[in-house]
């Protein structure tokens, strides 16, 4: 009987040590059940209920999602290179405009935003015919471009590592655009002899395409920042000829190749 009197605290302290185990919740789902120490800036530190109290286990804060201690209380974690926490006072938000796109006889406006760290959306708007009118054509439309960007990731890790800024470095972004306007096409006959101008008539087309961009972005004390891009696609053109080239969002789709080439610079400053 002595023995079953001294069995039952010693069953219930035990329990209640295991009860009282804290839980280290990691990024692959696995869980530790442990005694936590310390929670330093880049460390977990833990002992094991099995080992010696002598000998202390270190984890890693990214590989952690959570902690949930003895007595119910949470505490989460977020990645110090993706976490949002990381980046919370930094502008999220950007309005640009393409510098050189006058000069092709348009003016395009873009917008991004921050869907997480490493990833972003961006939509452009083009007005055609606001810009120079190098071939007397009175161009009037516009047109539409999204894409998603995908910034690229750190080729190794160290602790404390993060981006300079959640909207600098080199990008990848697929993108869809579309291209309607009207224009004035110019007559001319051969009669043998030389060409003849007989006037001009309006024109109107549409295009389309589907491109993978490259390009790299700048961001200059978190107000002010430079785009650079190039891009390469497949397109398509109403007017699947010589004459339609260059629908001002991208170059080609014309009677002679469905590939479309893009370019350009782009300035602008950020928001919050």
């Amino acid at each position: 009987m002595k023995f079953f009197k001294y069995l039952l605290p010693i069953l219930l302290f035990s329990s209640y040590q295991l009860s009282a185990q804290d839980r280290i919740i990691k990024t692959s789902k696995d869980t530790i059940s442990c005694k936590v120490k310390e929670v330093l800036t880049d460390e977990v530190k833990y002992i094991l209920p099995e080992m010696s109290n002598d000998i202390l286990f270190g984890i890693d804060k990214n590989d952690i999602i959570k902690i949930i201690l003895g007595n119910g209380k949470e505490l989460s974690f977020s990645h110090s290179l993706y976490g949002k926490e990381t980046y919370e006072n930094q502008k999220k938000h950007a309005l640009k405009v393409d510098f050189l796109a006058p000069l092709t006889g348009n003016t395009t406006f873009a917008y991004e935003k921050l869907i997480r760290p490493s990833r972003s959306w961006e939509v452009s708007l083009g007005i055609i015919g606001l810009g120079v009118d190098g071939n007397d054509e009175d161009p009037r439309g516009a047109f539409a471009k999204f894409g998603m960007k995908f910034i690229k990731n750190p080729d190794f890790y160290l602790k404390g590592m993060r981006y300079a800024h959640v909207l600098k470095g080199t990008y990848v972004k697929p993108e869809i655009a579309l291209s309607a306007y009207s224009y004035d096409r110019w007559n001319y006959y051969d009669f043998g002899i030389g060409y003849s101008y007989d006037g001009d008539d309006r024109e109107t087309n549409w295009a389309m395409a589907i491109n993978i961009i490259v390009g790299k972005q700048y961001v200059f004390n978190d107000t002010f920042l430079l785009d650079i891009y190039f891009g390469l696609g497949y397109g398509y053109s109403e007017n699947n000829n010589d004459d339609s080239v260059y629908h001002y969002g991208f170059l080609g789709a014309d009677s002679v190749t469905p590939i479309t080439l893009t370019a350009g610079f782009k300035i602008g400053i950020l928001l919050k």
